[in-house]
């Protein structure tokens, strides 16, 4: 026998041992719950003779490459023409295996040219629409593709567990089904263009604070139950790849985790594309690898040289690097990147993307609040307006991190509203508060000197030192923009700006980290006592030279912004407000409250005119405790490059706003499933526990009988709604709920009709008081009704039964929830379930 007919008979052993089942891995289910039964379908299998041809192909190459050649497509390595993206891994041309070119792109592809920067998939889920999910999907696909990408890092389906997580709005839900609904369908319109999804990160990275050593410690049933789902789904919907997680799940690295990689995601779940880890989260070699780890990124510290020496001295077997392989050449091979000639890329349609970005701003966008008509602005109202906010002039496309996308252009929301007020409007604008500063005045300083356009030259350096005086303590926010290296700024001998090491420093921001003009930008807000001040700047040109400016803000600078704010509110008939958050990956938020002044800016807008309408780019649930002063709050969250005209479409009722929210808004801080309990968030001693269990979001809200400042699913209409005629029978092993939705109204309007079931009083295991099990996004014309048919599935009525290591149903009487939110329900009725 061949030495490479051994390994790849070895290869294949391996492979079958993959298929063993463990207590977190057995995928075994109730009768009538097949698995993967929620998906929405799945890939259309290649015909039989394709499918041998293809592992011809790739048994073929495997015996031709060198273990050199094979080690090397299992990790990154510098891209020697890099297009901006986040990884690259070298093919091999002698065998005619094309380099991969991965990129980030939960919305938009992240490389260093202009893309279509789309809504935040917070936004989209909001929607409650899965045909849009797909629809979102393709243009991720066609722009990857046509940017030079074969791989996109997205989607990122973890839960939304924590308001407090940094990167929430790169994710959908706080609740499973939903989640796996949406996650199934983005990668079938990603993999519809041809492009590889990647969906991350697996599993229970639900937070940035010490994500790369947190223990995550989560029991079977809460496993499956809840964060599961969205891979799950993933996994049917055929997707190429899965990133492993940086955290420690249940005291293993997600990346060296076999119940994970090889028992689950495999054995149970059928998954047939390769593994790669999240940048930098590979923390062994043999582990790793015998885990069903397949690819290390983004540089080959322990599946490069280290590995090749493990399999000459055998501590890794060379049938595990093949299988590796293997995985890896078959994803490529599927998506006909082995192709001789490859396949002709796409050209960009920005037009279309364009499109689509409106079409999901809009549908997206979640009416939290309206009060006495304040929305749509019509009549009276949209002639005279006032707009208000920094994020009213300079637009607020998206996070930051790795979800950072330099969009073709973007317009500002106050250009949109002066366009859709149109002649005969009056639009004015305050600023509100300042996020980028004023000008620091040259004779400031003593010595004087001009700090706000200054410029050094290659191989130089310029450095300046003076004093200035304060009368009165006051409190300042100093900035510095900068391009190249960032200058040294000290104030009275302490650093303001250092350079920290990390992923918070690398991923500084969407909205802050840059001024409109695209320099960087770092602040700094201290408490300065009355009295002399020293400040020292140093600059240096590097190779590229440097260009920076020194700028603040002052206790009076604020007080005259918000006396300006106020006036202007005063002299409108209506104000739209806007306020921000900026979140972005590598930091979790520190308050749900809006940063900054913004809080007493709304308080003092709102009370000088009722009709005043918040709308919020932010990140995720926020507190309010400005809410009864205001007329009208519109969320927003991170509209993408077209955020501006969808906004505008909204507040004028262009558009009904048809969005809900996909996540709980706590009516304060400590009213969370984590107030006071950090062993839950951010964790303790390395340790966090998924105490809640299946719990998960609005399920918490219920069993704990607290209320929410907003429900789960919540979202208002410019026009009013009704439900009527409930009736619910068993049909193959599920239930047929059927209800009628009437629009009462006199407007065109969106609904999302919800469907929630009650626990099984016949399983002896924790259960939801309430969860969600279906929806139906509606659109009626004034006056006319519809009937709702939603076929609940035996899956969806089962809960994982960690004894058993199966899905088993929830039979016998079970109640059934209709209506408008999760705390909404004004239908409600019975029906016996039975596993026939």
């Amino acid at each position: 026998m061949s030495e490479a007919v051994s390994r790849r008979s070895a290869m294949r052993l391996l492979a079958a041992a993959g298929t063993a089942g463990t207590a977190l891995a057995a995928g075994a289910c109730a009768p009538g719950v097949p698995p993967g039964a929620e998906a929405r379908g799945t890939p259309p299998a290649a015909p039989a003779a394709a499918e041998g041809k293809g592992a011809a192909r790739i048994d073929a190459l495997l015996e031709r490459l060198t273990l050199d050649e094979k080690t090397a497509l299992l990790h990154g390595a510098p891209d020697p023409a890099s297009l901006g993206q986040a990884g690259y891994v070298p093919g091999v041309a002698r065998l005619g295996i094309p380099a991969l070119r991965l990129a980030d792109g939960p919305a938009g592809v992240h490389v260093a040219r202009p893309a279509t920067a789309l809504p935040a998939p917070v936004l989209l889920a909001s929607a409650f629409d899965p045909a849009l999910a797909r629809e979102y999907g393709r243009v991720l696909g066609r722009e990857g593709r046509a940017l030079g990408q074969d791989v996109l890092l997205s989607p990122m389906v973890n839960l939304i567990r924590t308001p407090y997580a940094g990167r929430n709005f790169e994710t959908f839900a706080e609740d499973p089904r939903l989640t796996a609904d949406l996650v199934g369908e983005m990668i079938r319109g990603i993999q519809d263009e041809g492009l590889i999804a990647t969906v991350k990160h697996f599993a229970l990275n639900n937070q940035e604070h010490g994500r790369d050593t947190v223990d995550v410690i989560a029991a079977e049933q809460t496993l499956h139950e809840t964060e599961l789902r969205g891979f799950e789904a993933a996994v049917a919907a055929g997707a190429g790849a899965v990133m492993g997680a940086y955290n420690k799940v249940n005291g293993v690295h997600a990346c060296e985790s076999k119940p994970l990689l090889d028992e689950l995601l495999r054995g149970s779940w059928g998954f047939d594309g390769w593994v790669m880890s999240d940048w930098d989260a590979t923390h062994s070699t043999v582990a790793a690898i015998g885990a069903g780890l397949d690819m290390e990124m983004p540089g080959g510290t322990h599946f490069g040289g280290p590995l090749r020496e493990a399999v000459r001295g055998g501590s890794v077997p060379e049938a595990a690097v093949d299988l590796a392989v293997h995985r890896i050449l078959t994803t490529m091979d599927r998506f006909g990147l082995l192709a001789a000639p490859p396949a002709a890329r796409p050209a960009r349609d920005a037009a279309a993307g364009a499109r689509t970005a409106r079409k999901v701003a809009a549908a997206g966008a979640v009416l939290l609040r309206n009060e006495h008509g304040t929305l749509p602005l019509t009549g009276a109202a949209a002639r005279s307006i006032a707009v208000i906010g920094p994020t009213g002039q300079v637009p607020f496309v998206g996070g930051g991190g790795s979800a950072h996308v330099v969009p073709d252009g973007a317009a500002a929301p106050l250009t949109a509203i002066r366009r859709r007020a149109g002649n005969g409007s009056t639009v004015r604008y305050a600023l509100g508060e300042d996020l980028y500063g004023r000008p620091l005045p040259a004779k400031l300083l003593t010595p004087a000197a001009d700090m706000e356009r200054r410029a050094v030259e290659p191989g130089r350096v310029w450095s300046h030192e003076g004093e200035f005086r304060l009368a009165a303590d006051d409190e300042w926010t100093l900035l510095v923009h900068y391009t190249g290296k960032r200058p040294v700024v000290r104030l009275d001998g302490e650093e303001l700006f250092p350079v920290r090491q990390g992923v918070a420093e690398y991923f500084a921001g969407g909205l802050l980290g840059s001024a409109p003009d695209g320099m960087s930008v770092r602040r700094s807000t201290l408490a300065l006592k009355a009295g002399t001040h020293r400040l020292a700047v140093t600059a240096e040109g590097g190779d590229k030279g440097q260009r920076f400016r020194i700028r603040h803000t002052t206790g009076a600078i604020r007080a005259a912004d918000l006396a300006e704010a106020v006036r202007t509110a005063k002299a409108a008939r209506s104000v739209v407000l806007f306020a921000y958050e900026d979140a972005t990956e590598g930091r979790d938020r520190t308050s749900l409250a809006l940063p900054g002044g913004q809080e007493r800016l709304i308080e003092a807008v709102a009370a000088a005119n009722p009709r005043t309408t918040v709308v919020l780019n932010t990140s995720s649930s926020t507190t309010m405790p400005w809410l009864p002063r205001t007329g009208a709050v519109l969320q927003m969250y991170y509209p993408g490059q077209e955020g501006a005209g969808a906004t505008a479409d909204l507040l004028f009722g262009d558009v009904d706003p048809g969005g809900r929210l996909t996540q709980t808004f706590p009516a304060d801080e400590q009213a969370t499933p984590f107030g006071g309990d950090p062993l839950r968030y951010p964790g303790v001693g390395g340790r966090q526990e998924y105490s809640e269990g299946v719990h998960v979001g609005h399920r918490w809200y219920d069993a704990q009988r607290v209320t929410p400042l907003f429900p789960f699913g919540h979202g208002l209409s410019y026009t009013t709604w009704q439900y009527e005629k409930l009736t619910v029978r068993p049909e193959r092993g599920g239930l047929r709920v059927e209800f009628t939705v009437r629009n009462t109204g006199r407007r065109k309007g969106t609904e999302v009709a919800q469907v929630y079931v009650g626990p099984s009083a016949e399983l002896e295991l924790d259960q939801p008081v309430r969860a969600l099990a279906g929806y139906r996004r509606l659109v009626l014309p004034p006056g006319r009704a519809e009937r709702v048919t939603l076929d609940i599935t035996a899956r969806a009525l089962s809960s994982w039964d960690p004894e058993r290591h199966a899905w088993v149903l929830g039979s016998g009487r079970r109640q059934v929830f209709v209506g408008r939110s999760s705390r909404e329900l004004p239908l409600r009725s019975k029906a016996v379930v039975t596993s026939r």
